[in-house]
């Protein structure tokens, strides 16, 4: 049974995820890449934590290896299933853009004094980099984020030539701010990447590997299992506390959406709402605090406040999403009469507890990453160590020498995708930088909207969403916060809620179609149409479509500009009980099925919660209160 879910997950992420088509290695090819990108791992850290060279040689030097190792897992198409084999031209692209990076990193120091007196071999050795990038994105990324990328190549290219008609000056002048300067490839989302963001997805590959996602299955079982349509809750629970650690929404659908999907399936849940609820909670996982995948570190670069802070800022909105997911769940189950899971089948409390030191590293790393009494590269290199003597210590999984090795070659793994996504971001804002698009866009759209500030969210909702179809989310968010973010606060949003807001709808892209790749890998596994599983999900986390929208309106629930604690309070309750309205309506069920007609006014009382002040709340109180006691009493007289 294992074995033919993994066999559909594995056909189906191969089908819509570029990371899962890898090249196929066996014997002692295999063992020399594992040995490559274990070593690649090991040197992330060493580098991270105690190097002191120039950002432009240390960043180079690390983009040239991801070439390197990038090209050795990912062919130039899909289904390019030869053993073994590296194709000749692909040996030519990895030397040539490798070489680059390194040549940079060798001379990094001479050609920051020459500046923008290039000679043409620098233009050459640039312009075969940042090239060979590209198809390597192509490669395990995808198009989405080289179409934006290559149009706004055209305009800077249209840019620079309407200044001086010399092709050679504007390439000189392009490859030169894109790949010699900290603003363009080796830019922030890179330096970013390379900081902090590898050492924390080695230390979720090794944190997988002590155990600790079927420790938190077995916790949600306990916890949530029991009650009506249990295994749905656990999901919940359990996808929001792994996929904080994995930063991956499919990655976490697909670890913890094995065990927890087919337990939905024997309760009595639909198919397509089983896959749905684990794409949809795995996805969350990314926004839940304190590691928030990896995100939450770019996010306090690009808002240049503490770690700590972002994630206390992350706790509301994370609450309400999964609460809304969890209200939906619920009424599914009571709408189908499903029951709990019997509690003999659950594992206990004190078997828990026996276990309860598996979670060690993580609060290890909460601890000194919010003491802020180390640094975050510190704290993750000290967290990494302790997730190996932990999996030491766990007697049903133990920590192998095999799953070290395993765990080094994950993270070198999960590095690539996420570093080149970063990179072409760095592009992308380099291009901005260059001809100055930031400020044109911002005007337009400003002036679009007017003094309606809700039609520059929506444009600016859609546009995260379509760039974050098949774009991991560090990428996507780098994207938005040089582009959408800056016209939120020019529109007089706060910043904290203008970043939060792309953030939110950068992760969503996920689970909505037509590129759901979450909700893809929960069909796999149950066995249901990707398309109504992917708009199942949608609707499940109608949450995140909505709760940006309050924050940006009511910046306390970020605890942002807070006036008082009733404020937070007032806010909370009310987008709490606007959540169950819009969720009951979505679902029709409460306590009996809803008339057509209850359903639009409890929809539209739901929204009406969710609209800042007093006036909006007692109206959305009075309707959704309302349709619930007319239903409560209707189902008393029935039942009678």
């Amino acid at each position: 049974m294992e074995h033919d879910i993994q066999a559909d997950v594995d056909a189906v992420m191969k089908k819509y995820d570029r990371e899962s088509n890898t090249r196929i290695w066996e014997g002692a090819p295999k063992i020399a890449l594992r040995v490559l990108m274990s070593a690649f791992s090991i040197y992330c850290i060493l580098m991270t934590l105690f190097s002191k060279a120039l950002p432009e040689r240390r960043l180079s030097l690390f983009l040239g290896f991801i070439i390197i190792i990038g090209y050795l897992v990912y062919p130039a198409r899909k289904g390019a299933a030869r053993v073994n084999h590296v194709p000749w031209y692909d040996w030519i692209l990895m030397v040539l853009g490798a070489g680059s990076f390194f040549y940079f990193a060798i001379n990094a120091f001479s050609i920051i004094q020459l500046a923008t007196k290039l000679q043409p071999i620098h233009i050459i050795v640039g312009a075969i980099g940042i090239v060979v990038l590209i198809e390597l994105c192509r490669r395990c990324v995808g198009l989405p984020i080289l179409v934006v990328l290559g149009l706004l190549l055209i305009y800077t290219f249209y840019n620079q030539l309407s200044w001086d008609p010399s092709f050679y000056k504007a390439l000189k002048n392009i490859v030169y701010k894109l790949f010699y300067t900290t603003s363009g490839v080796i830019g922030t989302p890179v330096s970013v990447c390379y900081t902090y963001i590898v050492l924390f997805i080695i230390f979720g590959a090794f944190l997988e590997r002590t155990g600790i996602a079927n420790f938190f299955i077995s916790f949600a079982n306990r916890l949530a299992g029991w009650s009506s349509g249990g295994p749905a809750k656990v999901a919940v629970i359990s996808s929001a506390l792994c996929g904080m650690v994995s930063g991956s929404s499919v990655g976490n659908t697909v670890t913890t959406g094995s065990v927890t999907i087919p337990m939905m399936k024997k309760t009595g849940y639909k198919p397509e709402f089983a896959g749905a609820v684990e794409a949809a909670a795995s996805t969350g996982g990314q926004i839940m605090p304190p590691i928030m995948g990896a995100a939450a570190f770019l996010m306090a670069e690009y808002m240049n406040i503490p770690y700590a802070k972002v994630a206390v800022k992350a706790i509301l909105p994370a609450v309400l999403y999964f609460t809304g997911i969890f209200i939906a769940v619920h009424l599914e189950a009571k709408k189908l009469g499903l029951k709990g899971m019997p509690k003999s089948e659950m594992v206990s409390w004190g078997e828990l507890a026996k276990r309860a030191y598996l979670i060690i590293p993580l609060a290890l790393l909460i601890f000194l990453v919010s003491s802020g009494s180390r640094t975050m590269q510190f704290s993750a290199a000290v967290s990494i160590l302790a997730a190996i003597v932990v999996g030491f210590l766990n007697k049903d999984e133990r920590l192998t020498f095999g799953k070290i090795v395993e765990a080094l070659e994950a993270g070198a793994k999960g590095a690539i995708t996420v570093a080149v996504a970063c990179a072409m971001a760095g592009m992308i804002a380099g291009c901005i930088t260059v001809t100055g698009l930031a400020s044109i866009l911002i005007n337009a759209i400003v002036q679009m909207a007017g003094d309606a500030t809700m039609i520059g969210l929506l444009l600016t909702m859609i546009c995260c969403i379509i760039l974050g179809m098949g774009v991991p989310t560090t990428a996507n968010y780098c994207i938005m916060a040089s582009t959408c973010a800056p016209i939120l606060v020019q529109m007089g949003f706060p910043l904290v809620a203008a970043h939060f807001f792309v953030f939110y709808f950068g992760i969503v892209a996920d689970i909505t179609p037509p590129v759901a790749l979450a909700a893809y890998a929960g069909a796999a596994i149950a066995k249901a149409n990707p398309m109504k599983t992917g708009i199942n999900a949608t609707k499940l986390a109608i949450a995140a479509f909505i709760v940006p929208y309050i924050f940006a309106y009511s910046p306390a629930m970020l605890f942002d500009n807070v006036s008082s604690a009733f404020e937070v309070v007032q806010i909370v309750v009310s987008a709490l009980i606007g959540l169950f309205g819009v969720a009951a309506a979505l679902n029709g069920f409460v306590y009996k099925k809803i008339p057509m007609l209850f359903r639009l006014a409890m929809a539209a009382g739901g929204l009406c919660m969710m609209i800042p002040g007093t006036a909006s709340d007692v109206v959305g109180l009075v309707m959704v209160g309302g349709i619930v006691l007319i239903q409560r009493m209707s189902a008393r007289r029935l039942a009678a």
